[in-house]
């Protein structure tokens, strides 16, 4: 595939993903213009602590909606200022709380050129012991912005990108809209800029995937403070005196298990749809936990609260709280759709089409996607996507792309084995093949670069890392369950 030349290009996000991608381009230093749009007032993507968490929203409804653009924006042009669009829209509020530790190893929860600093927080200390892997909320966040202190003037903050959009030369025309700071509303200023090339990395834990279930969608409308993605959980101590059921089997399921088991003074069921053993079982039979299997059906039975109605005939009434530990869904709302660039995956599917290795369009090798992998080691798998653009970009790879039927053909290949769903962006068991094939097509750094690095190779601790903290909360569990008696 011929390489194009690219001189501006955008980067969407101040993320862990976004701050790699940055300064993966900044090293390149052949870039005429290399500029940020972050919608929050600093860096840290998810790791930002929001107190006031968003309106909970079934996936069956308009979760983050493109904004309409105002009439006669172009490139070169002043900006226009609109009424203010109100904050806290689906979709904008991240889900951090104040006593949130990373789930991952503390090594390769860093990139590979900084580690992260020992920190524990007291909690963690008293559920894992002293010199655990896991790192607060407020360390990765301190963390993130030591590394992205030499990227500041490139950050516009406050900016959202509305609108992506291809133009005939394969360049991109951009909308942005910086927020009004006034506390009372304000105007809004939108305007558009021109870009060679752009670089996505706003993150996919935005919208809360939930499920589609019989009732849910009525018992919402009639009772709408019953229901929670947790995301929007902030702290034990909203749910003390309630009856509570957490919907999911995965990690964010298990933790919030682990921290209402024994504050609610009620039971805390467990809704799952499958019965999954593995680390997280002693999560399950931890004291208070009853474990119910999916549900089959939601009603209203009173004023403010619900009846589950279960898959093996069993019913849960006077349940105050459902929260849906169900992940999320990706959310482009504004890519183009249509021409091999899918804006918005399908909330049946969840995955992006037409992008090789799941970083490069194969429509448009001028856009990119950094950080939409799961199952890779983050950051370090963010670190290797952004370091392969960047040189890409800067027309510094060891490799050119392959033919474009070749991208199909790899695509078509992970469908077949993995299915159109979410499965197709897990990276695991694959890691080191994939990790492998971006330090190679990567390659060293161009002579002309500055301060850029040969990614390093693989190593073959890095996925006990990734797990070591699951480890260590599984033998607490565990400890746990027997101290109790249970089984």
């Amino acid at each position: 595939m011929t390489q194009r030349t690219y001189r501006r290009v955008a980067v969407i996000g101040a993320g862990p993903s976004g701050i790699a991608a940055t300064r993966a381009l900044q090293q390149e230093a052949c870039f005429e213009c290399i500029q940020v749009f972050e919608r929050k007032d600093s860096v840290g993507g998810m790791w930002l602590l929001e107190p006031e968490p968003e309106a909970f929203q079934p996936t069956e409804t308009v979760a983050e909606t493109p904004l309409a653009v105002p009439e006669g924006l172009a490139p070169g042009q002043a900006a226009v200022r609109m009424p203010a669009v109100p904050r806290g829209r689906p979709g904008t509020v991240t889900a951090a709380y104040n006593a949130l530790d990373t789930n991952t190893g503390a090594r390769t929860m860093a990139f590979t050129h900084t580690p992260l600093p020992v920190v524990n927080s007291a909690a963690s200390v008293r559920t894992l012991g002293p010199g655990n892997s896991t790192r607060p909320r407020e360390t990765v966040v301190a963390y993130l912005e030591a590394v992205a202190a030499p990227l500041q003037e490139l950050i516009a903050f406050h900016t959202s990108v509305e609108r992506a959009e291809r133009q005939a030369d394969g360049g991109w025309v951009l909308t942005l809209r910086q927020e009004s700071k006034a506390a009372d509303g304000g105007d809004d200023l939108w305007w558009q800029e021109r870009f060679d090339a752009l670089v996505v990395a706003s993150g996919h834990f935005n919208i809360g995937q939930v499920p589609r279930l019989e009732g849910l969608q009525e018992a919402w409308r009639a009772v709408p403070g019953v229901f929670e993605h947790s995301k929007s959980f902030r702290s034990p101590d909203d749910y003390i005196g309630k009856t509570v059921v957490v919907v999911g089997g995965n990690i964010s399921a298990a933790d919030l298990v682990e921290d209402l088991h024994m504050v609610t003074g009620r039971p805390v069921y467990i809704s799952r749809r499958h019965e999954l053993g593995g680390l997280l079982a002693s999560c399950w039979r931890l004291p208070n936990v009853r474990q119910k299997p999916g549900i089959r059906r939601i009603r209203q039975t009173a004023a403010s609260q619900v009846t589950l109605d279960f898959t093996d005939g069993s019913s849960v009434a006077a349940v105050d709280k459902v929260i849906f530990a169900t992940g999320y869904r990706r959310s482009y709302p504004f890519l183009p759709s249509g021409d091999g660039i899918d804006g918005i995956p399908a909330p049946e599917t969840n995955r992006l089409a037409g992008f090789y290795q799941h970083v490069f369009c194969t429509a448009e090798p001028s856009l990119a996607v950094v950080g939409q992998v799961d199952g890779a080691i983050s950051l370090r798998v963010f670190e290797y996507q952004a370091v392969a653009v960047a040189r890409f970009f800067a027309g510094h790879a060891a490799h050119v792309l392959p033919s474009l039927a070749e991208q199909q053909a790899w695509e078509a290949d992970r469908l077949a084995r993995l299915g159109p769903s979410e499965r197709f962006h897990e990276i695991f068991p694959d890691t080191v093949a994939y990790f492998t094939w971006l330090r190679t097509f990567a390659g060293p750094p161009a002579a002309t670069s500055k301060g850029a690095y040969e990614l390093p190779p693989f190593e073959a601790d890095w996925t006990d890392c990734e797990l070591e903290v699951l480890f260590a909360k599984a033998r607490y569990w565990t400890g746990l369950v027997n101290g109790f008696g249970l089984s």
